[in-house]
């Protein structure tokens, strides 16, 4: 009976230290030393997709000149107590691209942007304002993605959608938006998924324990990405019975009591 007892005590506590160790591969891009830094020697350069919204600036040497360029819409606010609402202020009108990658733009009218990184749409708008505008005016374009947005969602500290104001951002750098990883998030199974600007849905599996990772096509987000980290085996295992850890502990404990008892009694 005393033997019995002890191999019912060693199987309870193998049950508790398997429970209770830390899940494997916990640390990130791990082969650090097979890593080579000639592959990742790129920029990134945001693509303009469709149903992005586009602030864009026209500044001349003149600024009358630039003016027909410059649209403004007003910026109501409710300041009566009745409701009634007037505008204080006026800001920039913003341009959504459509599904087929075109903006309809003051005086050139339609234009495709889709596809073009900021660099060339900025240029491709400066050529199309050049024939209206005299030599000296030396016209600036400038574009920016008002709605540059990345989600991450499950095993993370902070989910949730993050707007990046630099329209450059990286895995790790969201991840540390959302708070990193839990203890019970899959660091070698994180999804990605990706619409393309024909609407095709992708879904990626990401390593994060590979240092290759950074040299990889999809270390840079692209706006409107989806990360979704996945819960591990004891996570999962925890959610399924309906129990948190620490009452699966506490009641692990109490059982370790009771045959810590019962050892005492036939011994």
């Amino acid at each position: 009976m005393k033997n019995s007892v002890i191999r019912i005590a060693m199987v309870v506590a193998g049950v508790v230290m398997a429970a209770c160790s830390s899940p494997k591969n916990v640390a990130y891009i791990q082969n650090s030393d097979d890593f080579r830094p000639d592959e990742s020697v790129y920029l990134c350069d945001a693509v303009i997709m469709p149903k992005d919204v586009l602030t864009i600036t026209v500044n001349t040497v003149d600024p009358a000149a630039s003016e027909p360029f410059n649209l403004t819409v007003a910026m109501p606010f409710n300041s009566k107590p009745n409701g009634e609402s007037f505008s204080s202020s006026r800001a920039l009108q913003t341009y959504l691209v459509d599904n087929d990658g075109m903006i309809n733009f003051p005086i050139i009218g339609a234009i495709k942007v889709g596809g073009l990184t900021k660099t060339q749409c900025e240029q491709h708008i400066r050529d199309r304002i050049l024939p209206y505008l005299n030599d000296k005016d030396n016209p600036l374009v400038t574009v920016r993605m008002s709605n540059y947005k990345i989600s991450v969602l499950g095993e993370v500290a902070r989910p949730g959608m993050f707007t990046v104001s630099n329209e450059k951002i990286n895995i790790f750098e969201a991840l540390a938006q959302a708070g990193d990883l839990t203890i019970y998030g899959m660091r070698e199974n994180v999804k990605l998924i990706r619409e393309d600007a024909q609407g095709k849905k992708n879904i990626y599996t990401i390593n994060l324990n590979d240092a290759n990772i950074i040299s990889g096509p999809y270390y840079y987000l692209q706006q409107n990405d989806i990360l979704y980290v996945e819960p591990n085996k004891v996570k999962a295992r925890n959610s399924s019975v309906g129990q948190t850890t620490t009452l699966w502990l506490t009641s692990t404990s109490i059982l370790i009591s009771l045959v810590s008892l019962l050892y005492n009694i036939l011994k």
